[in-house]
């Protein structure tokens, strides 16, 4: 047997406990993190390992850049998805997902992961979600909150995105759906709560 297939099951246990500290926000949420467990534990693959869609349900980690003095949060403008959302990318076979998050992080904004006050090194939501466009598959999600300043993010990945900006949360909240990934606004609403 490989080192990497005697890790596997490391690999696996880790992600359960990862999804077993999140706090649920609603019960999509709830449903998410059981139904998650239940994938994870049931030995189905996890990773991508063709692009876009195999296997056709993989693991990512989002990251939302968050100032908190200013209480901003930072978005891309995703050129293949054509949508604002957080940066992220796909969990590697032999990452942890907070590896993901300190890699893209590095690759797509040029800056360290630093995490957040609140929620560490740990996710802070999970979504499980169907891609649009060609090539549609399933995101699981684990959303990690990172701590960022907008006078030290000033490059991004321009092959993959168009444009980044701040928004304040009740911004976001008021723009509509169909123009972010579709659990953004979601995602604000328990962050909100989370900061109230």
């Amino acid at each position: 047997m490989r080192e990497l297939d005697r890790a596997e099951p490391l690999r696996r246990l880790h992600l359960v406990e990862l999804l077993a500290g999140i706090e649920p926000w609603d019960a999509a949420e709830r449903a998410d993190i059981v139904g998650t467990a239940e994938w994870v534990a049931d030995g189905a693959p996890l990773y991508r390992v063709r692009k876009p869609d195999v296997p056709a349900k993989h693991l990512v980690s989002y990251f939302v850049v968050f100032d908190e003095g200013r209480r901003e949060l930072l978005l891309v403008a995703h050129r293949k998805a054509g949508l604002w959302l957080p940066s992220g990318g796909h969990v590697e076979p032999d990452e942890d997902p907070w590896e993901t998050v300190v890699r893209e992080c590095r690759e797509e904004l040029g800056v360290p992961a630093v995490p957040s006050t609140f929620a560490g090194e740990r996710p802070f939501f999970l979504t499980v979600t169907e891609t649009r466009g060609a090539g549609r598959h399933t995101d699981v999600s684990l959303w990690y909150v990172l701590r960022g300043d907008p006078a030290e993010i000033v490059a991004y990945d321009e092959e993959e995105f168009d444009a980044i900006r701040w928004v304040a949360p009740a911004d976001l909240l008021a723009e509509p759906a169909e123009t972010l990934d579709p659990q953004l606004h979601r995602f604000t609403r328990k962050l909100l709560a989370a900061l109230a």
